[in-house]
Formats: C-alpha cells, sequence, structure tokens
C-alpha cells in the first residue's frame, strides 16, 4: 500500500501503488494505462481526482501539441498524462505541508510559478520564465499540470499548495471543475483593470469562458455587458448569466455598428475576445472606445492580421492572459460560493473516466450541443456505446 517515507495519510483515505490513466502516445491517440500513483514533495498535495473538465485547449493539445511543453518538446509518446481543469480531495501530504487537511475537498488552479525567476517575484507565475522545466530528472519548480507536468485525466495527481482552492462542501464535484474556467474569466477583467461597475464590456464568443467572462463581469457590475456569437442557444444562456444585450453575428454582420447601437452609439470600455475568430481582434479594436481595453483569452489557430495604427491613433491597450493567473480562481470560488452566479448553467453532459475518448467527441463535436463535458473516477457507469 502507498506510504511514501516523509509523506502523511490517513487510513481513513487509503492510496492505492498505481491508478489508472489516460496516456497521449500519439496526435488524437490516447490509451488508458496503470502508472504509478505520484507522490507529493515539499509544498505539494496528493488530490485524489474526483472529477476533470475538458477545455479546448485540451483538445489541441491532444490533436497538435502546444501549448504543452514535455521534456522541451511536443508531448506525444512520453507517457505523459493531459488534463487540467479537476478537483478532487487531498489525501497525502507531502513534507512540513499543514496548510491543508487530509479529506479536504479542494479545486485547484493550472500554474504554480517556480518561484525563482522575474515574473514568479512580480506574482506572474502563469509567466514563469521556467515554463516546461520541471517534467523528468529536471526540477525548476514550475508546474503546469497538463501542460508541463502530468494532468488530470487519472486517478491521483500532485498539486503545489499555492495551486489549491478550498470549496465549500454543497459544491458538486461538477460546479467545483468549473472556478477555474470562471478564474480565467475573472484574470481577463483583473488584467483590464478589475474595477469594472458602471464599465461597459463585450464578451465575444460564447463558448464556457465567454460565458463565464459575461457571469463575471456582471457580478463585477459591468453595464451593459454585451455578448456576440452565432449560435441563438448560446446567446440565451449569455442573457441567464447576464448579458443585457446579445448580437448574433450571423444575423446582424455589422456586429461593430451592433455593439455601439447597444451601448448608446458609442464604443465600449472593454472587450474580453474569447472567440479567437480571426477577425475578432480587428472588431475588437473598432468596437473599443479611444483608450479602451481588450483581453485576449483565447488561441487562435493561425496568424491574425492586426489594424497596429488604430491601436496607436486610439491609444487602445491589447492585453493576453495565459490561464487563471494572480490568484483569480479565488476570486472566482468566492463569486460561486455567494452564488453570484450560477456557473452549472454551462456544465452539460458527465461521463466516466473510462469514458474520456467518448467525452472529447462531445466536446469537439459539440454532440447534443455540449458546452462543458466533464468526467468522473468514480461514481459514474460507463455508457454503452463507449463499451462497444
Amino acid at each position: 500500500m502507498y506510504a511514501p517515507p516523509g509523506v502523511k495519510t490517513s487510513k481513513d483515505f487509503p492510496i492505492p501503488d498505481k491508478m489508472r490513466a489516460w496516456v497521449l502516445d500519439a496526435p488524437e491517440k490516447l490509451s488508458l494505462k496503470e502508472k504509478a500513483v505520484p507522490v507529493p514533495k515539499k509544498a505539494e498535495v496528493l488530490v485524489r481526482i474526483d472529477a476533470v473538465a475538458i477545455c479546448a485547449t485540451d483538445l489541441d493539445v491532444i490533436a497538435h501539441g502546444p501549448p504543452a511543453l514535455i521534456q522541451g518538446g511536443l508531448p506525444y509518446g512520453k507517457d505523459w498524462t493531459p488534463g487540467h481543469e479537476y478537483m478532487g480531495t487531498v489525501v497525502a501530504l507531502g513534507p512540513g505541508v499543514d496548510e491543508y487537511k487530509i479529506g479536504q475537498r479542494v479545486t485547484v488552479e493550472i500554474h504554480a510559478g517556480c518561484g525563482q525567476c522575474k515574473r514568479c517575484r512580480e506574482g506572474m507565475y502563469t509567466s514563469c520564465h521556467n515554463y516546461g522545466l520541471n517534467y523528468g530528472d529536471v526540477d525548476k519548480g514550475h508546474r503546469a499540470n497538463g501542460f508541463t507536468t502530468d494532468g488530470g485525466f487519472c486517478e491521483y495527481q500532485v498539486n503545489n499548495i499555492n495551486t489549491l482552492v478550498a470549496i465549500q462542501d454543497d459544491m458538486s464535484d461538477e460546479e467545483a471543475t468549473l472556478v477555474v474556467t470562471a478564474g480565467t474569466a475573472m484574470y481577463g477583467l483583473t488584467e483590464l483593470g478589475g474595477l469594472v461597475a458602471g464599465e461597459s464590456v463585450v464578451v465575444t464568443g460564447p463558448g464556457p469562458i465567454g460565458l463565464m467572462g459575461v457571469a463575471v463581469a456582471k457580478a463585477l457590475g459591468a453595464q451593459p455587458v454585451i455578448l456576440t456569437g452565432t449560435r441563438d442557444n448560446r446567446l440565451e444562456l449569455g442573457k441567464k448569466l447576464g448579458a443585457d444585450h446579445v448580437i448574433n453575428i450571423r444575423k446582424d454582420p455589422d456586429v461593430v455598428a451592433a455593439v455601439r447601437k447597444a451601448n448608446g452609439g458609442k464604443g465600449v470600455d472593454y472587450v474580453v475576445e474569447c472567440s479567437a475568430a480571426t477577425n475578432a481582434l480587428n472588431e475588437a479594436l473598432y468596437m473599443v472606445n479611444r483608450g479602451g481595453k481588450i483581453c485576449l483569452a483565447a488561441f487562435p489557430h493561425e496568424q491574425v492580421p492586426v489594424d497596429v495604427a488604430h491601436i496607436v491613433r486610439n491609444n487602445v491597450y491589447l492585453y493576453g492572459i495565459r490561464g487563471e493567473g494572480k490568484s483569480a480562481t479565488h476570486r472566482a470560488e468566492a463569486f460561486m460560493r455567494q452564488k453570484r452566479f450560477d456557473a452549472t448553467l454551462i456544465h452539460t453532459h458527465t461521463f466516466a473516466l473510462d469514458d474520456l475518448p467518448t467525452a472529447l467527441r462531445y466536446a469537439k463535436d459539440r454532440v447534443d450541443d455540449a458546452i462543458k463535458v466533464v468526467v468522473k473516477a468514480r461514481g459514474v457507469a460507463v455508457r454503452q456505446e463507449a463499451a462497444e
């Protein structure tokens, strides 16, 4: 039975020596294998993974590799496990850890910085200069679970204590996996200024981060909050999460004019770009007022043309964010704990861990209009279609 030296465990939470884990063998090829349960080091805990949500970036990593970086290169064929939006129960404490207790429910951030580089010392741990240098024999302290170290498509995972966010018992496992998504939206609005009460905000793209962007912006007091997208059902969901106006760009192709009309004929203060569309940045430039701010929260798959002259002439500010930095998950969890918005509205499907390939297909192809798909390591029966 699992009992590494210096690691505190409890008989109330027995831990096996081996676990089930999905491993990325090649592009789009995952296999369910048996791996050793990892061992927490100083300032780390072992989390029993109870639920993990699928993010669009997981789909990119599985298909193409970046932004995952394992042993200095692509993540394929390196016995590596993807998945990063997970929650669970603390079941073992590394040496010296007393900040958390065994049996405590937590959700997790992705990034733990090395704590040594210039960016980490500034609090920008999602921009750690030692990104990717903590896999295999190299140990620079940085971790980005599901990107540079093993992730959550398994039964147990190690996390730095700085990435943990305690959750209340009345928060479901599925809702807890959405704290990271809400935290990403919160980080974007933090970088735009944080205090957005009374400011006008456009969110482009009603995916999970965009929908949470609407919810967080409204919870922060933004007015009006405008959501743009191409699917009416997603836009209607945006209304439930707080959008004052929604614009279907297929029905109203001059989205810039439509945004300005919804904002009383003038440009908005902020745009949170979550669509990754090729023309989205330029449209955002023309949506904001002079001196306005734009946050880029999505990964385009191709180079994007930009009207730089317009940026300079109008003193527009551009911000790129990576993940959920500056402890944004803690602020997002506080909003969710206070019921400032209902994040569960974006959770649509749940699968068993053994059904991960089916769950990924639902997320990728939007089967049954899937938005946020969650995988659970226990308590969910395997679907017959996956078994066949």
